[in-house]
């Protein structure tokens, strides 16, 4: 587990890229959209 592993925190690192063990930060305003969205109001009979 060091530079050289590719799936470790340390490696993704070292390499300069992200996954699933290195998240990239997520813009607020992307996250805001998503949850700005209406909820789908049921079907009435």
């Amino acid at each position: 587990m060091g530079k050289g592993d590719i799936k470790s925190k340390k490696g993704k690192l070292s390499n300069g890229s992200f996954g699933n063990s290195r998240k990239r930060k997520s813009d607020s305003k992307a996250e805001a959209t998503k949850a700005e969205k209406p909820a789908a109001k049921p079907a009435k009979k």
